[in-house]
């Protein structure tokens, strides 16, 4: 998918350190919808495991990560993402959502139907060895 706009809620001047930092970003697609992402840098997850006191990042929707909150990277990086008709920023975007595509009885349900694939898989080959 093509980008249509970008837009920046909060200027990237205003951001004191642009390899510490994170920021949402309004990403505007050819398909007429708005996806709402978050950019962020390897060193803000540092920073936040620091001043938490942890040794990991908490469950949480996965974030666009790049090396400096520049309006270039941030593009480089979305316009990536929205390549294959925009399917990482699509998953992305509805991780975000738990009662939608991801919600637990919908994730439950593809789960067991891939086990079940799955089983009758391994019971086939089992057969054919025998």
């Amino acid at each position: 998918m093509k980008i249509i706009n970008i837009t920046f809620p909060t200027c990237l001047s205003q951001i004191e350190n642009i390899e510490n930092g994170n920021i949402d970003v309004f990403v505007e697609l050819d398909d007429g919808f708005t996806y709402t992402m978050v950019v962020t840098t390897p060193q803000n997850y540092y920073w936040y495991m620091d001043k938490e006191g942890l040794d990991y990042i908490p469950p949480y929707p996965p974030d666009i990560i790049v090396r400096r909150l520049t309006e270039e990277n941030i593009r480089q990086a979305l316009e990536a993402y929205a390549e294959d008709d925009a399917y990482w920023m699509k998953l992305y975007f509805l991780s975000s959502e738990r009662n939608g595509a991801f919600d637990l009885d919908t994730m439950n349900k593809s789960l067991t139907e891939i086990k079940r694939r799955n089983d009758e898989i391994l019971d086939a080959e089992r057969v054919t060895k025998e």
